[in-house]
């Protein structure tokens, strides 16, 4: 298959001449068949609590109405720091805040601490007091045989700071001494606001459970960081935010994730800027919301690559590879869901909304490309969803209301359960399906009345429908979709009718 960046590329050059975007289709009011609400998510992993508060649609009014986030200093005075130098099964320091004990180095008071060297053990963070715990991590290794590597048990809140120049590594235990409730469950563990950030690299190997753990908020500010586990790589409970830094995450559980489902305005996952790339057997971005602003993300492989109650895409530059749902906006309340049922219809939940209004997304879908159980929103950005080959799925899956008001959307996929934006959608689609289904590579060419050229992009992935929807578009004008030498004629703004395969699931 070719690289999805430089198809990505050639669409945007075809179309630049005439199209100021491609739009993808969703699920909604306009649906390939005459019973329009049989639209259902399909989603077969659990989704995440619908404990969403806020009505906003931008990312800016979405944090204002959750728990603030607490972002810890990474800059520190060196003639103010406290040397702590590790060595096999023990380590040496100067501080009375220091104690080592059979292989466990604790920390006792606020302050700064350069961690350096080899430990066999643990690095425990017991501080009682106000003030933050500041550990620099400048080419220092920490595994663990019995239980994580460093251990906050107690403190107002912690900074990690990766050291200039510096290559550290935590490694925990393949199996835990203690594996009580209130024990540590990753590799890097904190019970205390987290922030971790710098400009030096760490590597983090979860052998027993997660990668990171924040049981508060943590936040991600720079340093490059490669975590490894076999649970969930990186947890932030109330909040998991990156600004900065380039995070790599290889899990067997969630990647990404924030998961506090019972308060309000907590459980979101928010990317500002730097670089995440995912590759996980379970979901990619997961979160009671996930607002992206910025930043690149790249989910390389995932069961599902981004999911929450509420989405919000603002900005960013972000490509989605899924074995079912690219982005899916679902409630943990499936008591009425009827997915997997022929001829099942799912009422639309009103709690539950997907909002783009900027930014690149590219969505590689074996399941649903855009799914919400409730609604969906298209302001603006450059929408590219290559969706399933085969009928009990669509490129687009919307309960409720979908509508499209600006930016680029071009949805292609099998056609069995082809969806298009609502019919009062404020900026004209076109949605067809083919007479057959076009293999991969083969070229799309959309003209007007006159036979003037729309658009023309090659097709990245065998494709049985063409959803369409772009500033180019007039609506009730007709339009002829040409692949392969085959002719199809379609009019802005109306549902297709029929489709092939089974409609309900």
């Amino acid at each position: 298959m070719p690289s999805s960046r430089s198809l990505r590329t050639h669409v945007r050059q075809a179309l630049a001449a005439s199209l100021a975007t491609v739009l993808l289709a969703g699920c909604g009011a306009s649906v390939a068949t005459s019973t329009s609400s049989s639209s259902s998510s399909s989603s077969s992993s659990t989704s995440t609590s619908a404990v969403v508060t806020t009505d906003a649609t931008t990312v800016e009014d979405a944090l204002a109405d959750d728990v603030a986030v607490e972002t810890g200093d990474t800059a520190y005075d060196e003639a103010d720091a406290t040397a702590i130098t590790l060595s096999g099964t023990s380590a040496e320091s100067d501080s009375d805040a220091v104690t080592v004990a059979d292989g466990t180095v604790t920390i006792t008071a606020a302050g700064t601490y350069v961690l350096s060297g080899d430990l066999d053990g643990q690095v425990v963070v017991d501080s009682a007091g106000d003030g933050v715990v500041r550990l620099v991590l400048d080419d220092a290794t920490i595994t663990s045989s019995t239980t994580a590597a460093i251990n906050v048990v107690d403190a107002k809140s912690v900074v990690v700071v990766l050291a200039d120049g510096s290559d550290n590594a935590l490694t925990d235990a393949t199996t835990y001494a203690d594996t009580s409730d209130e024990a540590a469950t990753g590799a890097l563990y904190s019970t205390a606001d987290l922030t971790v950030g710098g400009t030096g690299s760490l590597t983090v190997t979860g052998n027993s459970n997660n990668g990171i753990v924040g049981k508060d908020g943590l936040v991600i500010t720079g340093g490059t960081i490669d975590v490894t586990s076999v649970d969930d790589g990186i947890l932030g409970k109330d909040y998991l935010v990156l600004t900065d830094g380039t995070v790599t995450v290889d899990s067997v559980g969630d990647a990404f994730k924030s998961d506090n489902t019972e308060d309000a305005g907590s459980g979101f996952v928010l990317i500002k800027g730097g670089e995440l790339t995912v590759s996980t057997e379970d979901d990619g971005i997961k979160g009671v919301q996930v607002l992206v602003s910025g930043g690149t993300i790249d989910v390389a492989g995932s069961n599902e690559a981004m999911e929450g109650s509420l989405i919000i895409v603002d900005d960013g530059d972000i490509e989605l590879h899924s074995a079912d749902d690219g982005v899916n906006a679902a409630s943990s309340d499936d008591s009425t869901s009827t997915d997997g049922q022929p001829g099942g219809e799912m009422a639309a939940d009103d709690s539950v909304r997907l909002v783009v209004n900027g930014g690149t997304l590219e969505v590689w879908a074996s399941g649903d490309g855009l799914d919400s159980n409730g609604s969906a929103t298209i302001t603006g950005g450059d929408i590219t969803v290559y969706g399933p080959t085969t009928d009990g799925n669509g490129a687009l899956d919307v309960n409720g209301t979908f509508d499209v008001s600006g930016g680029t959307l071009l949805a292609a996929g099998s056609a069995g359960m082809m969806v298009a934006p609502s019919t009062d959608s404020a900026q004209a689609w076109i949605a067809t399906a083919l007479s057959g289904t076009a293999a991969a590579g083969s070229e799309v060419a959309v003209t007007d009345a006159d036979g003037a050229e729309v658009a023309t992009y090659a097709l990245a992935k065998d494709a049985a429908s063409i959803v369409l929807s772009s500033a180019e578009l007039e609506k009730g004008a007709t339009y002829t979709v040409s692949v392969g030498g085959t002719d199809t004629t379609v009019t802005a703004g109306e549902a297709p009718a029929g489709g092939r395969g089974p409609m309900g699931r």
